[in-house]
């Protein structure tokens, strides 16, 4: 059964600061991880935020011509990966948008997941931005992420190549 709505937190219809170009980024409501001094604790809660329909999203998307990608932030997106992954496919079934996910755990731990929505949402997924904010390791210089450890990984790359890790990541 397909899933037809997600819960967010919010969105924001034009960002610059979670991956390359203009992004719709979605904030996905609920998060297992508490990173000490996240950026939007206010999505921890698993029952706040407000329920939207995938067809809704889909269609803010589309109306704009400028954007170059989606983005999937939180809270933590692989805790909604089925409505994600149903989002992301028709994403790429009605669009030629990108698609960059944030996830508090690694890659390697996603991989180990043994729920086939995240791995199916890994599949769907341009880049993957992943790890736990680690205020220790805060550095504003890196892009599209807040500390040091966090990586953003080229997932079309490494389906070709094997794991391919890109750590600095131009802006445009």
């Amino acid at each position: 059964m397909a899933c037809t709505e997600l819960r967010l937190a919010g969105t924001e219809p034009e960002s610059i600061v979670d991956g390359r170009g203009f992004r719709y980024t979605i904030f996905v409501q609920g998060c297992p991880h508490h990173c000490p001094d996240c950026q939007n604790p206010q999505t921890h809660d698993f029952n706040g935020g407000y329920l939207v329909s995938i067809d809704r999203l889909l269609t803010e998307i589309k109306e704009n011509p400028m954007l170059r990608g989606v983005t999937f932030s939180g809270g933590e997106p692989f805790s909604q990966a089925k409505g994600l992954a149903e989002l992301a496919k028709r994403i790429k079934n009605e669009t030629k948008l990108d698609i960059t996910v944030y996830s508090g755990w690694t890659y390697e731990q996603l991989l180990k997941n043994t729920d086939p929505d995240v791995h199916q949402l890994l599949e769907l997924a341009d880049y993957l931005v992943d790890g736990p904010y680690l205020e220790a390791l805060r550095d504003l210089t890196l892009h599209f992420r807040g500390s040091s450890n966090q990586r953003i990984i080229d997932l079309n790359a490494t389906r070709k190549e094997g794991h391919i890790v890109l750590d600095n990541v131009d802006e445009d």
